[in-house]
């Protein structure tokens, strides 16, 4: 056995026992406009927000907001006769000059605005991070109320990588001087799916 190996196998002989966790219920969320407030808290950090009935909605309004001659791709089958299908196996590398990405999320926060994507769903952990513009699909029978129900959500999940994403990258410094873009998508722009 290596030194790693006993140092990991010490570690799992030594775990505290298991507690019961708190009770979280105090902190629902109401179930009431989930889809405008999810909306309405979206547009405020900085993201667009589209309702559409159907995927030919969202090639429409892809089209119409970006420039179609970059290289857009997608995760989703059913967009893939109009963007670039994204391969699991291709080189991350071969991706660094994505304009606008479009991925399915799995569920979105209303309270935050934000989307829960995992490498599932994004084809490549990059994808979300580099390209220029991020746009995410969301059915509107997803949409959580608050954080914690989406962790209740996500945490038996079965996933290797995971991450929340809500709205464009931003970062801002002490002179209140806001910057979007600073290390991730220029744009985020999210279609619910009636």
């Amino acid at each position: 056995m290596t030194t790693r190996e006993k140092i990991l196998q010490a570690t799992l002989n030594n775990q505290p026992a298991a507690s019961a966790l708190p009770d979280i219920s105090v902190f629902k969320g109401e179930d009431k406009d989930l889809v405008q407030k999810y909306m309405t808290v979206f547009k405020t950090i900085g993201g667009n927000c589209f309702l559409v009935d159907d995927v030919a909605g969202i090639q429409s309004l892809i089209t119409q907001n970006y420039d179609a001659t970059r290289r857009i791709v997608t995760t989703v089958a059913e967009l893939s006769d109009k963007f670039e299908l994204i391969s699991n196996e291709a080189d991350p590398h071969s991706y660094e000059n994505i304009e606008v990405a479009i991925i399915k999320a799995h569920f979105s926060v209303a309270e935050n605005g934000a989307v829960w994507l995992t490498e599932e769903v994004m084809g490549q952990r990059i994808i979300p991070y580099i390209c220029q513009h991020l746009a995410v699909i969301v059915q509107a029978d997803t949409i959580v109320p608050t954080l914690h129900e989406a962790y209740e959500k996500i945490g038996a999940g079965e996933y290797g990588f995971g991450a929340f994403i809500g709205g464009p990258s931003k970062t801002a410094d002490i002179e209140q001087a806001l910057v979007l873009g600073a290390h991730g998508p220029l744009t985020m722009t999210v279609f619910i799916m009636k």
